[in-house]
């Protein structure tokens, strides 16, 4: 009787590979069917359900679920179905991950539509995996002269004002500050000064996707990314212990600007006093 009950579920397994392999076949000779008439739609379909049924197809059929993909988007982007072209995009991703066409035509989209912080983040995912992508490549900069502010040039060309910050955060550290919060860090030259200037411990806030991103590739590039904990977030939204572990000794900004109230400076700079700051004894 075990033999027998073996014998059965081997069978068994067997039946439903052969009906997997079966379904898959079908469902690509439809898909095929669909892409000849055009009707990528039901194309994308079966793609999803091909991909999903045998994984071991992904490289095979990669290029024509691309196609198929772009097609149907452009499709549902005509139609207004704006909704649905992202949801199209994000079952892609779960499939193709690390696939920076699919993340470069999804930045696309959202530049169109004007999300151009997020279109920012999926033309900087594309860059980071295939740094010879020129069409990644030109996309990011194109979004980022439109998000990266003027001024974040002339201040950091400013030498005069960078050598005055500088020599105020080593004065503040050699007096005893040793935990630094940079508000606003932007591309982090504030926080690496503070780090540099002999800080235990340096953390930075950012509120915009794309200065985030290229604050992180700064740091990184200066090897300082052990040392420099950048946080994607508003000041007012930091909590202790969630974000920083205790309340710091120095907050350092550089927002100071035109858009001083439009910036919401003033409220920021009241949060860290009474909830990230150390008080006074």
């Amino acid at each position: 009787m075990p033999n027998s009950n073996a014998k059965f579920r081997c069978n068994h397994r067997g039946g439903q590979e052969a009906s997997r392999r079966e379904l898959v076949s079908r469902s690509l000779q439809s898909a095929q069917h669909c892409l000849e008439d055009q009707d990528f739609g039901t194309a994308y379909a079966h793609y999803l359900l091909v991909l999903n049924l045998a994984p071991e197809l992904k490289t095979s059929v990669k290029e024509t679920f691309q196609f198929t993909l772009f097609k149907w988007a452009e499709e549902l982007d005509s139609l207004a179905r704006i909704q649905d072209l992202f949801n199209c995009y994000e079952q892609a991703l779960e499939l193709y991950p690390n696939d920076e066409v699919i993340c470069n035509s999804m930045g696309e989209h959202l530049f169109r539509m004007g999300f151009r912080d997020e279109a920012a983040g999926y033309f900087h995912k594309a860059v980071k995996l295939n740094p010879d992508f020129a069409d990644a490549k030109e996309n990011f900069y194109r979004v980022a002269n439109w998000l990266v502010e003027r001024w974040h040039f002339i201040m950091l060309n400013d030498t005069k004002r960078n050598l005055t910050y500088l020599k105020a955060i080593e004065n503040a550290v050699r007096s005893g500050c040793k935990s630094v919060l940079d508000i606003g860090t932007g591309t982090g030259i504030l926080s690496m000064f503070a780090k540099k200037a002999g800080a235990s411990f340096v953390y930075a806030c950012e509120l915009s996707k794309t200065m985030y991103e290229l604050a992180c590739d700064v740091v990184a590039a200066n090897n300082m990314e052990r040392e420099i904990k950048l946080l994607h977030l508003k000041s007012l939204d930091i909590e202790i212990p969630k974000h920083i572990p205790e309340r710091v000794s120095l907050v350092v900004t550089e927002t100071v600007d035109a858009g001083l109230f439009g910036e919401g400076i003033v409220e920021s700079l009241i949060h860290a006093w009474e909830h990230l700051l150390l008080q006074p004894k």
